[in-house]
């Protein structure tokens, strides 16, 4: 079949089941299933331009699809912490910084990052759960949440229904591609990811080297050994309490704090 002719019948299947389509797509995605909305999202603004969608039933149908998933998140959240975080961070790339690069963003914006969220890859779905995890109010979060849900739908699906001939344009030039296109993304997709495996793998590999357990590290401080205990773990409620001797310093907070940690002595660092 034609490229073009797959593109035509893929608009049309859209334009068909076009309400269900986008409720299920989006509760998927924000789900944690790793389906990117925003081609779907503005193919129905460009529908939408064209009379074969409606434009508020549109965004309605994210919205709604949005707030189900995240009320589960939340809930989640709220009842298992940073298990859950971890588990969500385990479908990234780069499961090493996940949680605590979100764990900071919330950390200084607070239910504000929810407005944007959605648009931030690697917070959009663990956004959710950490603000149950951070023992706010299910009405805060629903109403921070509805706000950032509509932001992020209405622009996509506006963004297409304003420039519908723009992406008519893009369309056409990607159907006279045929199937060089899609060699040319699946290669791009495969170099990234793969550039992103062996990062990791670096990663791993320092960090064996630099790793001390717990038992060698009470077995250094009954020795009498001079350390300086660095505690680096997050300050939302049910963390664990302070080392005994150690200093908290969020990560966040190290080139401010920074000269609190002594440099004649050996470093320890707590994490996460």
């Amino acid at each position: 079949m034609p490229y073009h002719l797959e593109i035509v019948h893929t608009l049309a299947f859209i334009e068909r089941h076009g309400y269900a389509l986008l409720f299920f797509w989006v509760l998927a995605e924000q789900g944690a299933v790793p389906l990117p909305s925003a081609p779907l999202l503005l193919a129905a603004g460009a529908l939408s331009s064209a009379g074969r969608l409606h434009l508020l039933p549109a965004i309605l149908c994210c919205l709604i699809a949005a707030l189900v998933a995240d009320s589960i998140w939340f809930e989640l959240g709220r009842r298992r912490g940073r298990q859950v975080l971890r588990i969500v961070c385990r479908l990234s790339l780069e499961p090493d910084s996940c949680v605590h690069q979100t764990e900071s963003a919330f950390r200084k914006w607070g239910m504000r990052s929810l407005l944007v969220s959605k648009f931030i890859p690697g917070l959009s779905t663990v956004a959710a759960p950490l603000a149950g995890h951070s023992r706010s109010s299910y009405g805060r979060f629903l109403l921070y949440d509805s706000a950032g849900a509509l932001i992020w739908s209405g622009s996509y699906i506006t963004a297409g229904y304003l420039f519908s001939q723009q992406l008519e344009k893009i369309v056409g030039y990607a159907s006279r591609l045929g199937s060089n296109l899609i060699l040319l993304v699946a290669a791009s997709c495969a170099i990234w990811i793969g550039w992103k495996f062996v990062q990791r793998r670096r990663f791993l590999r320092q960090l064996d080297v630099a790793r001390i357990t717990p038992a060698e590290l009470q077995q250094r401080l009954g020795a009498g050994d001079e350390l300086c205990i660095v505690d680096l773990r997050g300050g939302f409620a049910g963390e664990p309490a302070l080392i005994p001797g150690a200093i908290r310093i969020s990560p966040g907070e190290l080139t401010v704090r920074g000269q609190e940690i002594p440099r004649d002595r050996e470093i320890i660092l707590v994490c996460s």
